[in-house]
């Protein structure tokens, strides 16, 4: 009977301890889960900037020569190789963002998986920032 009673006590304590973890696990999912969020909407409302300052990137390229012959100080050369670059580092973020939103799982119960995905959000915003900065340096002078 108290081999009965032992056991029982054993499995109640042992039930008890997976339930605190368990918990414990939920809430740190809920919470990095909620960061990644939180990350993805500071960074998404510059994708229409960033198709913005393509188009502008497609017709600043279109009339080049335009441009040149009112400001014979511009290097056509390096413009229009600033400004390819700088179009597909645009395209780029705008295409990590979609894959990351398109992949992410906010409902995963994997720890480790919630805290990679943050670490891969937080390097998208350093993409973006870096991207809106050279964006606003190559484009502010059009």
């Amino acid at each position: 009977m108290k081999k009965i009673i032992l056991a029982g006590i054993v499995g109640l304590i042992t039930f008890n301890s997976c339930q605190q973890k368990s918990t414990k696990d939920s809430t740190e999912i809920q919470k990095l889960s909620a960061e990644a969020i939180v990350v993805h909407d500071e960074i998404m409302p510059q994708i229409s900037h960033f198709d913005r300052a393509t188009i502008k990137i497609d017709s600043i390229l279109e009339n080049l020569a335009g441009i040149a012959q009112k400001d014979n100080t511009i290097d056509t050369a390096t413009v229009k190789s600033d400004l390819e670059t700088l179009k597909v580092n645009l395209e780029d973020a705008t295409d990590n963002m979609m894959t990351w939103m398109r992949d992410y799982a906010p409902d995963s119960t994997d720890v480790s998986y919630q805290k990679v995905e943050i670490e891969k959000i937080k390097a998208m915003k350093k993409q973006f920032e870096d991207v809106s900065l050279e964006s606003n340096t190559k484009l502010g002078k059009f």
